[in-house]
C-alpha cells in the first residue's frame, strides 16, 4: 500500500505553481494574455504569516537570480492616505468612531466606511499610489520587464472598505507590462469567484489567473 504521509496545502500548491510560472524558460507565464500580466494568489486569512514566509523565500530566490522585486503594502498606502488628512481629522475620526461604537457597532463601521472610502476608492485613490510605485520601479529598471515582479500584499487592511477587484481595474494598463501578483486573503468559491476575507459575497469580477 502506498499512501502520501504529507500532502501539500492549497497555499503550498499555489506558491509552487507561481514559482514555476515565473521562472519558465520563455519568461513569466502567469497569464495567457501577453498584455494582461496579472495573477491572484488566494490564501486563508489565518495563513497570513505562513504566506509572508513563503513569499519572502520566493523573493530571495528571485533576487538571487537577478530579478527586481517590488513589494507593495496596501496597509501602508491606506495608513499614509489617512494620515495625510491631518492629525486633527484622524483624531476626530477616532473619537467619533468610539462614540458611535458605544451606541451601535454597525453604525460605527458604516461611519468609518463612508469616511475612509472617499480617500481610497476610484482611479485617484489607492490605485493611483500603486500605479505610481510600479511606474517608478519600472523607470529604475528599464530593461528588466521580464525579470521584474510586483507583489501587492497586505490587502486585508482594506477590508471592508474597498474591493480588490476594483483595484485591479484601476491599475490595468498602468503596470508597464510587468508581472503583477495580488496576494488575496479570502476564499475561492469556484473557478473564478473569490470571497474577500471569506466574509464578503463571492466576487466573480476577476479576469486574472487565480492560483494554483
Amino acid at each position: 500500500m502506498t499512501e502520501q504521509l504529507f500532502t501539500e496545502s492549497p497555499l503550498d500548491e499555489a506558491v509552487a505553481a507561481l514559482r514555476r510560472d515565473l521562472l519558465a524558460p520563455d519568461g513569466p507565464q502567469i497569464s495567457t494574455m501577453r498584455n494582461y500580466r496579472f495573477a491572484i494568489l488566494p490564501y486563508r486569512p489565518s495563513e497570513e504569516f505562513k504566506l509572508r514566509q513563503y513569499i519572502r523565500r520566493l523573493t530571495d530566490e528571485l533576487k538571487a537570480e537577478g530579478w527586481g522585486v517590488l513589494a507593495i503594502s496596501l496597509q501602508k498606502l491606506l495608513l499614509d492616505r489617512i494620515r495625510a488628512t491631518g492629525e486633527a481629522n484622524v483624531a476626530a475620526l477616532i473619537d467619533r468612531e468610539h462614540v458611535l461604537y458605544e451606541k451601535d457597532p454597525e453604525r460605527a463601521l458604516e461611519h468609518l466606511r463612508t469616511k475612509i472610502a472617499q480617500h481610497i476608492e476610484g482611479h485617484k485613490g489607492i490605485a493611483s499610489d500603486v500605479a505610481r510605485l510600479i511606474s517608478e520601479f519600472a523607470d529604475a529598471h528599464p530593461d528588466a520587464a521580464d525579470r521584474t515582479l510586483i507583489l501587492i500584499g497586505r490587502a486585508g487592511a482594506l477590508y471592508p472598505f474597498f474591493r480588490t477587484s476594483a483595484l485591479l481595474k484601476h491599475i490595468d494598463g498602468k503596470t508597464r507590462n510587468s508581472p503583477v501578483v495580488l496576494l488575496y486573503p479570502g476564499e475561492r468559491r469556484d473557478k473564478s469567484a473569490l470571497s474577500f476575507m471569506g466574509e464578503l459575497p463571492a466576487d466573480r469580477d476577476y479576469r486574472p489567473r487565480i492560483y494554483p
